[in-house]
């Protein structure tokens, strides 16, 4: 522990996670902090993803800062750029910037029983041996390529919706998207209007509902900054609707019927093509799979120059895509709108706990920890963003600003107890996950597949419940769940 009492911190990642954490902890006197940034800038997904109409699906009011409001948004849903900005703007404010190394990627991490602290290597070169290591790569940071036979063989521009190559001009060509996610609803109206021919690949179709969406006008500007709790009253309006729903996943089943509802009719007022209609119909529970807002990718799929393609596709060729029946769809440009790997928690990193364990040993059969953030074996080590604290509704800064909260918490208690060791308990840990898994075995999560479930079929990556239940769960940190060790 370095003088003063003042433990030396390192973060991993500079995204909302990392920075709402350096944040976290300067504001209540923590200041040895060194942020690791793979990456030439800070920002994670919203500095990756910039294709054509990325944007967020919460309302900004609600997916930003509760300690930094910001009254000019340019609209209720923002774009990237402005959400990029703001995040920018806040590390600037709160003096984190200077902690950032960027271009540095962490490629191992190892705790010393002996010393009680962290071994850090890093893509530079350099070693930094450190009190607490702090993981805030969150969960969509590697996008995911489909197992396609013969992906690599395609000779004509193609990219991954996160990698987007904005010198490739689609004007005029005949492109094809495979995956309709999150992504995939944003950009392809976005290009539908410009290119020759747009053949969108569907495997599974996407519940969409209504996005109710605006653009703030000035006087909405000078209200939100000038009128006390007028940004509050809209970021809580926001903040109630999204908690309302998530009772639907699991709590009010007349919720998510609700929501079928008003999304059956979403489809049927903008589709009217009944064949078209019934290849966009779901067969699965709302909340199975993400709920996606739009009010343009339907009409940008009923366009004369869009083909919806239901058959499965058994291989990428040279020049096209074929699907199971034969054909071949010539394509001039292919984008995978395929999401992430969102189970691959921490991953490429090896990061090595008490005794030598590997955290990628520990996780062998789904990645999970105490709410989220403390994991047994592992001393002094948190997760931002960790393992089942997604949300299936909800804005995940509120879930960040709890989480960050509560580390700093066990910092503090670190700083007050120099030369020991915090150690989430492995019965209470388990005795956490099996309560979690029992809850979520009765969401909707369990009936089809999607990202938030790893390969065995385990629930990695979504939180249970609303944003105020897990708030309220890690609102103060119980000493009684940690063993608080001192270093031999």
């Amino acid at each position: 522990m370095t003088a003063g009492n003042r433990p030396t911190i390192l973060i991993i990642g500079a995204g909302f996670g990392g920075i709402s954490m350096a944040v976290e902890l300067r504001r209540n006197g923590f200041d040895d902090i060194t942020i690791l940034e793979r990456a030439a800038d800070l920002g994670g997904v919203w500095r990756e993803n910039t294709y054509p109409g990325a944007a967020c699906d919460v309302p900004s009011p609600l997916y930003s800062f509760s300690y930094e409001p910001k009254p000019d948004w340019p609209q209720r849903y923002s774009g990237q750029v402005a959400i990029h900005d703001y995040l920018r703007d806040v590390a600037q404010r709160h003096g984190v910037l200077d902690t950032i190394r960027f271009d540095t990627g962490v490629t191992d991490a190892e705790f010393d029983d002996a010393t009680g602290r962290w071994t850090v290597r890093s893509t530079d070169g350099d070693t930094r041996i450190v009190d607490i290591v702090i993981s805030a790569v969150g969960q969509l940071s590697r996008p995911a390529m489909p197992s396609i036979p013969g992906v690599d063989t395609f000779t004509g521009p193609s990219f991954h919706s996160a990698e987007w190559d904005h010198d490739v001009v689609l004007t005029g060509k005949r492109v094809a998207c495979i995956g309709t996610g999150a992504s995939a609803i944003q950009f392809i109206p976005e290009i539908q209007p410009e290119v020759a021919h747009l053949t969108l690949f569907q495997r599974t179709p996407a519940w969409v509902v209504p996005k109710f969406d605006t653009e703030y006008s000035p006087i909405q500007h000078r209200l939100f900054a000038r009128v006390p709790g007028a940004l509050l009253i809209e970021r809580f309006g926001w903040w109630s609707i999204s908690e309302f729903l998530s009772l639907g996943l699991v709590e009010v089943p007349a919720i998510a019927r609700l929501v079928t509802h008003i999304a059956s009719r979403h489809l049927a007022r903008q589709v009217k093509d009944p064949r078209l209609r019934a290849a966009l119909a779901p067969d699965y529970p709302v909340g199975c799979k993400r709920v996606l807002f739009s009010n343009e990718y339907y009409p940008a799929l009923t366009q004369p120059n869009v083909h919806v393609e239901t058959t499965a596709i058994t291989e990428i060729t040279a020049h096209g895509v074929r699907t199971a029946d034969g054909v071949v769809h010539d394509t001039d440009v292919l984008i995978y709108g395929t999401g992430f790997k969102g189970t691959e928690f921490l991953w490429p990193m090896n990061i090595y706990g008490s005794a030598g364990r590997k955290l990628s040993d520990a996780w062998a059969d789904g990645a999970h920890a105490y709410y989220g953030i403390s994991v047994p074996n592992f001393p002094n080590f948190f997760v931002v963003y960790g393992p089942n604290t997604n949300l299936g509704v909800g804005s995940i800064i509120y879930m960040i600003e709890s989480q960050t909260r509560y580390i700093r918490q066990a910092v503090q208690l670190l700083a007050e107890r120099p030369g020991h060791c915090l150690d989430v308990r492995a019965d209470r840990e388990a005795t956490f996950n099996t309560a979690l898994q029992q809850r979520l075995a009765r969401t909707p999560w369990n009936f089809c597949s999607s990202w938030y479930r790893n390969s065995a079929g385990r629930i990695t990556n979504n939180w249970p419940g609303s944003q105020t239940s897990y708030r309220k769960s890690v609102r103060k940190l119980d000493p009684t769940a940690y063993t608080l060790t001192p270093v031999a």
